[in-house]
């Protein structure tokens, strides 16, 4: 709301009549030191081994690394990078009361078709120099990735644009389900669901096995492709994550799909693996 080249009203003055401080216009955040974002990488690929660590298992699990750690560093570590233990916690805390949670519908329902249920889930990417993060929409019948997005914040927007993208380009869901996190309670994500009709599930608060598959696509993308990589820009990330997808989507045998790819159970329609070689599989063949 500042506007710098003002040039009737200072910059100060403007700071005022915003009831801001002129220092913290000026206020440039830092980013996670060097040590921290290493910490985060090995946070990050244990977790994906064992995702019930709650914060001080994982204290402990870095301690014996020999990494001089405290607890509440972890714990803000992990909230950063969006990941929690899987065991049932106590509620101790309230619910932001202008988002609704809706119950989980899923349970001993049985999938068969596409586009019956949607799923979305946000998981953490480690960079060389920082992090960034990554949303994918996925077809839980097929388990194909319909959508995604990468972003340097939390924030819903990158949410939004993934859903109105998947709703875009394929027929809409009878579910979607989510997990309860704020970008997926909020009013925009939520009326963009309900405008469509589309019925709403929510993963039972700090329950990984609701949402198990897309966790099991997160597990897939960094272990064959994120860990690989030491990505400098948020373009050479995203550069990546396509390629993947698409190898993902349309050429990597599924073992849950009997050695089908997820492009061919969602569309019922297989093609030969030739037509469908990717820049991924190309890399691959040359190395």
């Amino acid at each position: 709301m500042i506007e710098p080249h003002q040039k009737e009203i200072s910059i100060t003055k403007q700071c005022q009549l915003l009831n801001l401080s002129r220092s913290g216009y000026y206020y440039q955040p830092k980013g996670e030191s060097e040590s921290n974002l290493h910490l985060m990488r090995l946070m990050d690929e244990q977790h994906l081994k064992t995702p019930f660590y709650g914060s001080r298992k994982m204290t402990h699990y870095l301690q014996r690394l020999g990494h001089n750690v405290s607890r509440g560093k972890v714990r803000r570590l992990m909230k950063i990078m969006n990941i929690q233990a899987i065991y049932q916690k106590p509620n101790t805390s309230q619910k932001d009361q202008s988002h609704v949670i809706y119950p989980y519908l899923l349970r001993k329902r049985k999938i068969t078709k596409p586009n019956e249920v949607w799923c979305t889930d946000i998981t953490y990417i480690p960079m060389q120099k920082g992090f960034m993060y990554l949303i994918a929409i996925m077809d839980w019948h097929s388990r194909k990735v319909l959508s995604w997005r990468v972003s340097n914040s939390m924030e819903v927007r990158f949410c939004i644009e993934a859903l109105e993208e998947a709703l875009k380009n394929n027929p809409k869901p009878e579910i979607f389900n989510t997990d309860q996190g704020s970008q997926f309670t909020c009013h925009e994500f939520i009326n963009i669901l309900k405008n469509n009709n589309i019925q709403i599930s929510m993963d039972g608060k700090g329950r990984w096995l609701d949402n198990v598959f897309i966790e099991r696509l997160w597990r897939s993308f960094k272990y064959e492709c994120v860990y690989l990589h030491e990505f400098k820009t948020g373009f050479e990330l995203k550069q990546a994550t396509e390629q993947w997808i698409d190898f993902y989507n349309y050429s990597r045998p599924h073992q849950h799909l009997k050695g089908a790819t997820p492009h061919e159970i969602y569309s019922n329609k297989p093609h030969p693996y030739l037509h469908l070689l990717t820049d991924f599989d190309k890399n691959n063949l040359a190395a």
